[in-house]
């Protein structure tokens, strides 16, 4: 599927993974929405071919509005890149007792729900558009992780939550194949976004040496790569990528 003359939505996109995936889509001739928090949009810096859409994914009404400015501009909406997420740690038992409730309901809110909420009102707008070769309208890229089976100690909330978007993959594809939308899902190791900002070198090297090879961070722009490589590659559909050098967490 060619992206020029296409409109194309990316949560998460003011930064990390969804800033370089929508700097990547527009590159190749998109129109990009990057819906995200206001505060995350207030420090990105203006893009062309990029409109900066303040969105809560985990709102209904706010996705709708983002999806109808999106497929109203003038050129079909065809592409969907989930990337908004959100990752604390806490274990389920620690010293400062259990798990708390109300964080591992946010974080399958976000993660989960936001995902499934974008992908549903995303998808109905799609399917209205005329098809294409093979009757094909557009796809959707989720975002995973690792966790999802490799889940670390303090990853309870986090692993769960990806491990349902990687369960959501194959049900979708099936359920969206009849309107001519594919599904996938891109599934990261250590990638080098603003979460590891603050993490020392120290850190950030034995984070590195644990990648088999290459023997560093995953660099956004090579999550932004594979998504474009996803969209521009009409039999993909149904299946989760892991990027990651081969790593396999190990419980800490």
């Amino acid at each position: 599927m060619e992206l020029t003359s296409t409109a194309a939505i990316v949560t998460g996109g003011a930064s990390g993974l969804g800033g370089a995936t929508a700097t990547a889509l527009a590159a190749k001739g998109a129109s990009v929405f990057a819906l995200d928090l206001p505060a995350a949009i207030e420090k990105a810096a203006p893009a062309e071919g990029i409109t900066y859409v303040e969105t809560d994914v985990t709102d209904p009404e706010q996705v709708q509005s983002a999806v109808a400015t999106a497929s109203g501009a003038g050129v079909p909406l065809r592409t969907v890149v989930n990337c908004a997420g959100i990752g604390p740690s806490a274990r389920i038992l620690s010293k400062k007792g259990t798990h708390d409730l109300a964080l591992f309901r946010k974080v399958v809110e976000v993660n989960l729900i936001g995902t499934f909420n974008v992908t549903t009102l995303a998808a109905e707008a799609i399917a209205k558009t005329e098809p294409l070769e093979d009757d094909a309208r557009g796809v959707i890229i989720n975002t995973a992780s690792i966790a999802a089976y490799d889940g670390q100690i303090g990853q309870v909330a986090y692993a769960a939550s990806k491990g349902g978007v990687v369960g959501l993959n194959l049900p979708a594809a099936r359920d969206l194949a009849s309107s001519g939308i594919r599904v996938m899902t891109i599934a990261p190791g250590i990638i080098d976004t603003p979460m590891l900002a603050t993490v020392s070198e120290e850190i950030r090297a034995a984070l590195a040496e644990g990648v088999p090879f290459p023997k560093r961070l995953g660099k956004p722009a090579e999550y932004a790569q594979l998504a474009v490589d996803i969209v521009e590659h009409d039999y993909l559909n149904g299946e989760v990528i892991r990027l990651d050098g081969s790593l396999r967490m190990a419980p800490r």
